[in-house]
């Protein structure tokens, strides 16, 4: 049977069998067979400009630099975050870096005082990430993402592929610890973003993030207090109306 005799869609066995033959493969082979063999021209991977998020950024570069990104501006992320995205995207040389976010329309609707984090961060997340994410992604077959087992207890089971409705996701990078990846940037000379050295090691928007402890998961300063772990994006089938 051939790579592409596998059916992915919304069937959780077949991923099941996909990841048992393909999760001996590194991350860029993996990145590889999506983008050229599996999904041409139906994959996008989706980057928040983060942390780490060179390090699969630069591996879509060495694959084809004309691979989608998506990147979704909340409207409330750090200066330095869209500063990492403007130099990672002349530095790599990516071709179509798409910037989305949620409608004028929609934030004068439903959080005009742009204050909606406060007392919603769920509804806040799911107007300004999860909806323009779910209609940026409309129309492609699969999607890639950043996310590791070790970031959080919550990631702890993460497979490398997934399915999601009718479409793939794919995580190349579930397996790497914090040592991989700060190998891989030293070895490519890749930047860092700026909030780490201040102690940010998984960075989103500025009310809703902060320093993380010594001894604490790299995400402990996401939503600190609000008992919630994740924006949404990950946490069922993403669509343009989600939760609006």
């Amino acid at each position: 049977m051939g790579v592409l005799d596998v059916n992915l869609f919304g069937d959780l066995s077949a991923a099941s069998r996909f990841e048992e033959r393909f999760v001996a493969l590194d991350a860029s082979a993996v990145l590889r067979l999506a983008i050229k063999d599996l999904f041409p021209g139906r994959i996008a991977l989706v980057s928040s400009f983060g942390a780490d998020s060179a390090v699969l950024l630069h591996m879509i570069s060495t694959i084809d630099t004309a691979t989608p990104v998506i990147f979704v501006d909340s409207g409330h992320l750090f200066p330095e975050t869209l500063a990492y995205r403007d130099e990672l995207v002349a530095l790599l040389g990516l071709t179509d870096v798409r910037t989305v976010s949620a409608t004028p329309e929609e934030l004068a609707a439903l959080d005009p005082e742009s204050f909606l984090w406060s007392s919603d961060p769920d509804r806040c997340c799911a107007i300004r990430k999860v909806a323009p994410l779910g209609r940026a992604i409309d129309g492609f077959d699969a999607w890639i993402t950043g996310r590791k087992r070790f970031q959080a207890d919550t990631r702890a089971s993460l497979p490398l592929f997934e399915t999601e409705g009718e479409r793939v996701k794919i995580n190349p990078l579930a397996g790497w610890d914090a040592t991989k990846l700060l190998t891989y940037l030293d070895e490519h000379n890749l930047p860092r973003h700026r909030m780490v050295a201040k102690g940010y090691p998984s960075i989103g928007c500025i009310p809703c993030t902060s320093a993380v402890k010594p001894g604490e998961d790299a995400r402990a300063g996401r939503w600190r207090g609000k008992g919630k772990v994740e924006c949404g994006i990950h946490l069922g089938v993403v669509s343009g109306g989600a939760g609006i």
